[in-house]
């Protein structure tokens, strides 16, 4: 198959447990739950959505027929002084990953002892082998992979209760508050929410404290 891909770059990650680690970020275009287009926003299950996914015209985008060249591309990301001396990181994201992300580009990633990441809305499944799974419900959707390694949960998010998703096999539930013109309120909000129910920690997001991407 074919992958579309938005851009690829090198950074830090900004969200959940794994913040403030070096990264290949791999955003895959396109999703299930809206078209990214702002025309279509009033249709969406993700009107929270602030992140570019459509088209492949991102730093490191296009249209990849082999997995093994999208493998060789995101291996080129990391810096020379890095390779070799740790094993490296990749978060397969979008858009929504689970579209494209299959069962050859896993292999053709641990083929080069890469660590995997992705990070999901969580409806549609996603291929074995993947060694972090982030979910990131949405509400008014079903969620299909009831376990993983963290549920990231933006907060507030219309009428979602974070208490419906504890039953969910993930050892870290993340109250992640909404950023925007109401931040400090959210971010009130969701610290007030973790204190009162411990099963959640709070999570900032990193990269836009620091500004990068």
């Amino acid at each position: 198959m074919a992958y579309l891909v938005k851009e690829i770059f090198y950074s830090l990650q900004g969200e959940g447990v794994q913040a403030g680690r070096p990264a290949v970020f791999v955003r895959f275009s396109g999703c299930n739950l809206w078209s990214g287009r702002e025309e279509d926003r009033h249709k969406t299950f993700c009107p929270l959505c602030d992140t570019d996914f459509v088209g492949t015209d991102g730093p490191g985008g296009g249209t990849y027929e082999s997995t093994r060249d999208l493998a060789a591309v995101i291996h080129a990301r990391l810096p020379s002084s890095g390779q070799g001396m740790y094993r490296p990181y990749v978060i397969l994201t979008g858009g929504e990953p689970a579209l494209q992300v299959d069962d050859a580009l896993i292999e053709a990633l641990h083929e080069r002892d890469w660590e995997i990441a992705i990070e999901t809305n969580g409806t549609l499944p996603v291929p074995p082998g993947i060694d972090w799974i982030t979910v990131s419900p949405k509400a008014g959707t079903k969620i299909a992979i009831r376990t993983g390694n963290e549920l990231k949960l933006l907060f507030p998010q219309g009428t979602i209760d974070p208490a419906s998703f504890e039953g969910l096999h993930f050892p870290h539930f993340i109250l992640q508050p909404v950023h925007g013109p109401a931040t400090r309120e959210n971010t009130l909000s969701a610290l007030e929410y973790c204190l009162a129910h411990p099963k959640w920690r709070l999570g900032l997001q990193m990269h836009k404290i620091l500004g990068i991407k």
